[in-house]
């Protein structure tokens, strides 16, 4: 009889050990894929209609200097525990309570997923097959785009971490040199430099409301930090990898959408090339740019399902990617906007999730079935980053949440 077990190279249930740690470069290709993500150029446009050159890179900075913070602190906890978020939610929240956040970014990361494919699919379908596509017409041609992106990107994300690697050290390296090619093109063509094509525009937005747009980019899904940087060789790898990829990363991807709308217009890179008659270098950077964030989406919604219904990763990738294949084009047209107001709910547990590991790093604590107190925390959170519009809504919700989980844990201490 074979004594052999199947191993799960996905440590659904486990923190990853040392024969499951990836390379250095392999997980900064991984970060830095992460980040590559399209919807951050639709932001890149805002920013240069609303700043100037020098206030746009402020608000870069800034931004990107919040979002460091918050995911470098998940990076190195993901790192450093070689957990998942669903298991450190099962710490912080309960092995029930951790329902709901694993719900929460299941549901967001699927529908970006779905997004993601429409955001593909819609763009090659009007240029390169010449369809007529609105909210109420999708041609078949498209539908089948959007069904072989899906069926791709899925199957990336259902053989785990080595198809995720495997495709940023193609994707990363792509999109980087032919997405900044493209830019400086751009510029060379325009009859004017940065600084004064910057200058142009409505000009009504402050750094602080730039900053706020550059976190909110991207602050939901780098709260699945911890699914990736698991597999760091150390604390410190999982840290900076995670700070320079996001700052690498999104600031290019702001770059790319500013530039496409101050010098050809549009809002990213894809119409920048095709401007500049470079048709196929534009199909496969778009293609390659959803895709790898596309798949640690799905990756990261594959795991929560896992915890919340107790099947296995692969399974509920699947089923989360037949999902957002076959609802992406309604996702496009009518889910965006309940999208973004689902991500200013994630930012809170991730600080729970911080705040739990370093006040309880070293010490042995009893799994609890609910913890209410961040319970608690996750919905004010939520509710005040949704409905207070001052300052950073997900740093709101961090405040608030940060708040009510404390107070539930002293409380907790005097019984």
């Amino acid at each position: 009889m074979s004594n052999n077990k199947i191993t799960d190279v996905d440590y659904t249930n486990s923190a990853v050990d040392q024969k499951g740690r990836k390379s250095n470069l392999s997980m900064f290709m991984v970060m830095l894929g992460f980040t590559f993500f399209s919807a951050s150029m639709w932001v890149g446009q805002q920013l240069a209609n609303g700043l100037n050159w020098t206030d746009f890179l402020w608000a870069l900075f800034l931004g990107g200097l919040i979002l460091a913070a918050y995911t470098g602190a998940l990076g190195w906890i993901g790192a450093e525990s070689g957990l998942s978020l669903d298991m450190l939610a099962r710490r912080s929240f309960g092995t029930k309570g951790s329902w709901l956040p694993s719900a929460m970014i299941s549901f967001t990361q699927t529908g970006w997923f779905g997004v993601g494919l429409a955001m593909f699919a819609i763009p090659v379908a009007k240029e390169f097959l010449a369809l007529e596509v609105t909210p109420d017409t999708m041609p078949w041609e498209g539908y089948l785009l959007v069904a072989v992106a899906g069926i791709l990107m899925t199957a990336s994300a259902y053989f785990g971490i080595k198809s995720l690697t495997i495709v940023s050290y193609v994707a990363v390296p792509a999109v980087a040199i032919l997405g900044t090619v493209a830019m400086i093109m751009a510029i060379r063509q325009g009859d004017a430099g940065l600084v004064e094509q910057f200058a142009k525009g409505t000009k009504d937005l402050g750094v602080i409301a730039g900053a706020g747009l550059v976190v909110g980019s991207f602050v939901s899904g780098g709260t699945a930090t911890p699914n990736f940087t698991r597999f760091a060789k150390s604390a410190k790898v999982g840290l900076w990898t995670t700070v320079v990829a996001f700052f690498v990363g999104n600031s290019l991807m702001f770059l790319f959408g500013a530039v496409s709308s101050i010098y050809v217009g549009g809002n990213d890179i894809f119409e920048v090339m095709l401007n500049l008659n470079l048709f196929y270098m534009a199909v496969l950077v778009l293609g390659l740019n959803i895709w790898t964030t596309n798949d640690n989406a799905l990756y990261t919604a594959g795991l929560g399902l896992s915890n919340i219904f107790g099947l296995s990763k692969k399974t509920m990738v699947i089923i989360s990617g037949i999902i957002g294949t076959l609802a992406a084009v309604w996702l496009y047209w009518n889910f965006c906007n309940w999208l973004n107001i689902l991500n200013s709910t994630l930012p809170p547990v991730g600080i729970i999730l911080i705040l739990h590991y370093f006040t309880h790093r070293g010490k042995e604590t009893k799994e609890k079935v609910v913890d209410w107190s961040a319970i608690v925390g996750v919905v004010a959170g939520a509710v005040v980053a949704n409905l207070v519009h001052w300052g950073f809504a997900s740093i709101n919700g961090m405040v608030v949440a940060s708040i009510c989980w404390g107070i539930g844990q002293l409380i907790q201490k005097k019984k």
